[in-house]
């Protein structure tokens, strides 16, 4: 029988968490009821208190919000990375505690981690790979990731450190296609104390603590040194920025594409942007319309340099050559910026 732990305020925090995530995918699964399915939802579940408090949740909350005329369906995925001895056996236990809550299906899917993009994006790729194998077998509309307030806080940060601009600032998003984070509003304490109150035991990933990690010496040195050096709700703080980051560029990110529309000129060879319309707009959405074109046409994310220095045919133009990108040419001539490819351009 699935747990049925007494309501204290963690409880509640993490339960009223959920609702909000859980009846968007029960109107989404409403629109196609006859979806073939096993689940509406897969919580990714590692064990862990954020993860744990999260499946408990859901198992609560989904058989009480409807998808149409039937409750909705919630199943777990157990990702096993197989980088730590006993590996396998936290993974079985985590698929225990899933099925003790009431969840089903509960998959448990063991993956091989490869060496690129280092040990944390290698296993970060293997591991959303699995869960996106695990949504298309169940038919599931969401994969439920246990990231909370804390979790985002560490990501802004790290972002700033590598200074790659407001994309990274922008933290997590709530959600980004398959992917649903519902406790990002939510305190790591918080889902600890849920997990306590509701009588879980938890597994605490050793790597958790291990300062080899970037994301660990953020956690355990760098918030709690700001916290300590200029007062509490520096998490908060970080968060609340991350949320008006992601407002305002989704704004410039919808005036660009409608720029886009009317500046862009598609060939066979590429496309080409007006220097005049480039012109007229601020920095913030010509840099937008130049990523927007190359992304768009050649599938090539420019960086912040690479972005400035195609900006400088339009602000700083003194008759200098085209800029050489990856794959991509980029030259001005007649008052037009022609995106070509490499190749195409050389044998003009």
């Amino acid at each position: 029988m699935p747990l049925r732990p007494r309501l204290t305020p963690a409880v509640a925090d993490v339960r009223r968490a959920v609702r909000d995530t859980l009846a968007a995918t029960a109107a989404e699964r409403a629109q196609d009821p006859v979806a073939p399915s096993t689940a509406d939802v897969l919580v990714a579940l590692s064990g862990g208190p954020d993860s744990l408090a999260l499946a408990a949740a859901v198992a609560f909350e989904a058989p009480r919000t409807a998808a149409g005329s039937t409750p909705l369906r919630a199943g777990a995925v157990v990702v096993d990375h197989g980088l730590q001895e006993g590996s396998a056996e936290v993974a079985e236990r985590a698929a225990e505690q899933a099925r003790a809550l009431g969840l089903e299906p509960v998959l448990v899917r063991r993956v091989v981690v490869g060496s690129e993009g280092g040990p944390e994006g290698a296993a970060r790729a293997a591991r959303y790979a699995a869960l996106e194998a695990a949504a298309l077998e169940t038919g599931a509309l969401a994969i439920l990731l246990a990231h909370t307030l804390d979790d985002q806080a560490e990501t802004v940060l790290l972002g700033l450190a590598r200074g790659s601009g407001p994309t990274s600032l922008q933290g997590m998003e709530p959600r980004a296609g398959l992917f649903a984070r519902p406790l990002l509003g939510v305190r790591r304490e918080t889902t600890h104390a849920f997990c306590a109150d509701s009588g879980l035991d938890a597994w605490h990933d050793p790597q958790n603590r291990d300062p080899a990690f970037r994301r660990v010496r953020v956690r355990e040195t760098v918030l709690p040194l700001l916290e300590r050096e200029l007062g509490p709700g520096i998490a908060e703080a970080l968060v609340r920025t991350a949320d008006q980051l992601r407002e305002d560029s989704e704004a410039l990110d919808h005036f660009a594409e409608e720029q886009a529309e009317e500046l862009a000129d598609h060939a066979e060879a590429g496309i080409s942007l007006s220097v005049r319309g480039l012109e007229a707009n601020p920095a913030a959405l010509r840099q937008r319309l130049i990523r927007l074109a190359v992304e768009g046409e050649f599938g090539l994310t420019l960086s912040r340099r690479q972005t400035l220095d195609v900006a400088r045919l339009v602000t700083d133009w003194h008759g200098q050559g085209p800029v050489s990108l990856p794959g991509v040419t980029v030259v001005r001539r007649g008052g037009v910026l022609h995106f070509e490819a490499a190749a195409t351009l050389a044998t003009d």
